[in-house]
């Protein structure tokens, strides 16, 4: 029989921690080497050698006691990996110059010890192998070649291919942890040299080509970390040629993940069993890279959500491998769903990973019901939570994992006002006040808590009109919209159930628009001051010159009793208005793409652009509800309500360095002798809703403002030297 060596040399090996199938797994110090010398021309054996390996950590788990039948107090006694390795090569060094043979090849069953368990504790103890540990042949593929009807190579254990192959087991007195192992890989080795198996030769495992479902996903890498520390960290794998990516943010840094690529799905599936092993004092998540997972579209989701008469329910916490015969066996035959795998819709990243969260149809209440009382049973390892959903909810968890709303949010007119953004594309939008907003819910409030809490009101909610606002956790934040069939409905449900008791709680009811409620359902955030936007939202706008246009309608009664979340443009007042209202800046159209987009690539986090000096690229929001109220109440010269979310007409001088607590009077103090009214202030605001100590001032005329400039620069406001710019270079 030909061979690449003249010996076989035995090898097994056991660690303080999991054994068998999950050896390595769990970064366990080796405790145990056996192993044994096969001559391949002679077919004699030698003799078998049995090591004890101290290890750094004197701790064995009970399942290792039991397994190996060692104690801590012998392990004591033995000597470190590094002293048994050279043991190792003098052994096998002088039985070899004994037989008269040069070369020798490591034989184990499954790569479990050399991979998984002495390359990662060599690395880490920063001792060099000896180069026989670098090639090696498995006698489960050496058998599936000889026994291909065996079965898989992934299911062959010694006990199955010694019974296939009809060698009795040995006696219970020989049976020891490691001896039993080795000798049953002996007598393997010499059956498959026998006839009728001699053209069968063993080979060591040689480069496979790489596949496209090898990348794996490294994440929580110190910022220092190196390709070739990645590789040390998967010691004893195979990565592929230039198989190490380090994936940078947006600021072109390291991230703390990194792609990797292996040569086969062996070394993969190896490579996802070192999850949560460490590098350092860190511990690294290793999870699979979805290479070929479709981008979400909204047609999916359209899709998903045009099914009429589904009731939907929320699963979260699934396992990130969970598949939808996984979800679908969970649900059991109790709970069909709606047209099998297309009623279900699993929630994930923009790079295709899972999220934990799936939306299921069911097609009646009954189905739904059965389905919610596997709340909090197990799936896999993991308990699963299962929650009552709408349409809405849909769309508010999917728009927070994406990276782009489902639907462009360019416009598609030759002139938009700057604060209209795009809405949720299945909720109707408009300015009339026939919704309600709820404050101050129970976290632990359901939707049957709010319809309980609506009472007699509850036949005028629209179907499927009532939408919980979720937190960037996906938790319940306290908050939830309720679509009326009008807006006298809404305004009697927000009269009546405002402050009404819910559980140990009172809730604030207050009446709003749809457009408002789409707003937040897209993700934006909701505080007492305000609203910020959802950050795949935000306008970014170059700064072109900027042309004058009516303003919006004066703020009704009903809006300063609640200000309106954003402040949107309604439709322009005739010019014949009786009541002319001072005008907004707006930008005019543009013919170049670039001076007009949104920004779709944007994180979830608070993000505050940089304006030109331009004043309509300021302060997209109103200032919060108390200064609306305030400044509305405001008498302006014609007799009508100033507006209060831009200033008047003149000159406008820029503030900036203000202390966070400045108020109107502070700024008026600042400019006393300029004749300034408390309506020519006004302070912005960042996207948190809190002041960012800027503010713009409107002077009578242009000559006022320059010399206020000039004579007020850089003069302290409590103690703060204050920028001013003219906002009309």
């Amino acid at each position: 029989m030909a061979s690449h060596s003249d010996t076989l040399v035995v090898f097994f090996g056991a660690t303080a921690g999991a054994n068998g199938g999950k050896l390595g797994s769990d970064e366990r110090e080796i405790i145990l080497l056996v192993w044994q010398i096969v001559d391949l021309h002679e077919k004699k054996v030698g003799k078998l050698q049995r090591r004890l390996v101290k290890p750094d950590s004197l701790e064995l788990t009970d399942q290792s006691k039991e397994e190996t039948g060692l104690s801590v107090e012998e392990l004591y006694k033995a000597e470190p990996l590094d002293k048994v390795l050279q043991q190792f090569q003098q052994s096998v060094s002088a039985e070899l110059k004994a037989l008269g043979r040069s070369s020798y090849t490591l034989c184990v069953d499954g790569p479990l010890i050399i991979r998984q368990a002495l390359h990662p504790e060599a690395s880490k103890k920063n001792l060099v192998l000896p180069e026989c540990f670098y090639s090696f042949v498995d006698v489960r593929k050496e058998f599936h070649k000889c026994c291909p009807n065996a079965g898989q190579v992934q299911d062959l254990t010694l006990h199955s291919m010694l019974e296939y192959v009809c060698i009795p087991e040995l006696p219970l007195s020989e049976q020891v942890m490691g001896l039993k192992e080795v000798r049953c890989m002996v007598q393997l080795s010499l059956h498959i040299l026998a006839e009728p198996y001699s053209n069968i030769e063993f080979s060591v495992s040689k480069t496979e080509p790489v596949d496209s479902e090898t990348v794996i996903r490294a994440r929580g890498l110190p910022w220092q970390s190196s390709d070739q520390d990645i590789s040390r960290f998967f010691k004893g794998l195979n990565i592929a040629k230039g198989g190490v990516a380090l994936c940078l943010n947006a600021q072109g840094r390291r991230n703390g993940e990194a792609l990797v690529r292996f040569i086969n799905q062996e070394h993969r599936d190896l490579a996802l069993e070192r999850h949560k092993h460490h590098m350092g004092s860190r511990y690294i998540e290793v999870s699979i890279r979805i290479t070929q997972q479709p981008l979400r579209t909204s047609n999916e989701v359209a899709q998903f959500l045009s099914k009429e008469n589904q009731v939907i329910i929320r699963m979260r916490g699934l396992p990130f491998t969970a598949s939808p015969q996984d979800v679908l066996t969970f649900l059991g035959a109790d709970s069909p769903v709606t047209d099998a795998s297309d009623g279900l819709l699993f929630v994930k990243y923009p790079d295709g990973r899972p999220t934990g969260d799936a939306f299921v149809l069911f097609s009646c209440e009954e189905y739904a019901l059965n389905a919610l009382k596997k709340h909090k049973q197990i799936l896999g390892k993991r308990y699963i939570e299962l929650f009552r959903s709408t349409a809405a909810e849909v769309q508010q968890v999917l728009n927070r994992y994406m990276s782009t709303p489902l639907i462009s949010t360019l416009p598609s007119t030759s002139m938009v006002p700057m604060p209209v953004l795009a809405t949720p594309p299945y909720l109707a939008t408009g300015s009339t006040r026939d919704c309600v907003r709820l404050r101050g819910l129970p976290y632990t409030a359901a939707i049957e808590d709010i319809l309980e809490f609506m009472g007699e009101h509850t036949i005028d909610i629209k179907p499927h009109g009532v939408h919980m606002v979720l937190n960037q956790q996906g938790r319940p934040s306290g908050d939830a919209f309720i679509q009326m069939r009008s807006a006298d409905r809404a305004f009697m449900v927000a009269q009546k159930c405002h402050k009404k008791m819910m559980k140990d709680r009172y809730v604030e009811v207050f009446q709003c628009s749809t457009e408002e409620m789409s707003f937040v359902l897209m993700g934006g955030t909701l505080n007492r001051s305000g609203l910020s936007p959802p950050p795949c939202k935000l306008p970014c706008l170059a700064p072109p010159a900027y042309a004058a246009f009516p303003s919006p309608a004066m703020l009704s009664e009903a809006a300063l009793y609640q200000p309106p979340l954003l402040a949107t443009p309604r439709t322009p007042q005739p010019p014949h208005s009786p009541h002319p209202t001072p005008t907004l800046a707006y930008y005019p159209p543009q013919h170049h793409p670039a001076q007009l987009y949104m920004n779709m690539n944007m994180n979830y986090t608070a993000y505050y652009p940089s304006p030109p000096v331009s004043p309509s690229t300021m302060s997209y929001f109103a200032s919060p509800p108390g200064s609306v109220a305030l400044a509305a109440q405001q008498p302006h010269p014609q007799g009508h309500v100033a507006s209060p979310m831009m200033p008047q007409h003149g000159a406008l001088v820029r503030m900036q360095g203000l202390p966070y607590n400045a108020g109107v009077k502070d700024i008026l103090s600042f400019f006393q002798g300029y004749q300034l009214q408390p309506d020519a202030v006004l302070l912005l605001y960042n996207f948190s809703g809190q002041r960012s100590g800027e503010a713009l001032i409107t002077f009578p005329s242009e000559e006022s403002a320059r010399r206020a400039v000039a004579e007020r620069a850089n003069h302290p406001l409590s103690g703060l030297p204050v920028r001013l710019l003219v906002c009309c270079d």
